[in-house]
């Protein structure tokens, strides 16, 4: 891989996928008010719970990692929202006052 390609989320799980890894594609779909990444941003997840890119940060990214193993094990594609409005918002790190709207999918 050059230099750029490792930069590039989407890259990667092509390479993790021909490898023979399960792989899920996070990506951010739709964001309101404050928020550290910008819809179409990807973070990809093997089976493992290795992941490379970013969808927000903290422990938002903890937490979509954990539904996309899940993901990966069911074959059910998942819509996830975070927010400063859901109860687990402090908890999961998402405390700037945006929200954050991401689809997770497992490859293939």
């Amino acid at each position: 891989m050059t230099a750029p390609d490792m930069l590039d989320p989407l890259k990667t799980a092509e390479t993790w996928k021909s490898d023979g890894r399960e792989v899920a594609i996070a990506t951010v779909v739709e964001t309101w008010g404050s928020a550290p990444r910008q819809a179409g941003s990807h973070l990809v997840i093997d089976g493992e719970g290795n992941f490379e890119g970013s969808v927000s940060g903290g422990c938002v990214e903890g937490a979509v990692i954990t539904e996309a193993l899940d993901v990966i094990a069911s074959g059910n594609a998942k819509m996830l929202e975070f927010g400063v409005a859901d109860e687990t918002a402090w908890r999961v790190g998402l405390s700037c006052g945006g929200r954050i709207q991401v689809f997770v999918e497992r490859l293939g």
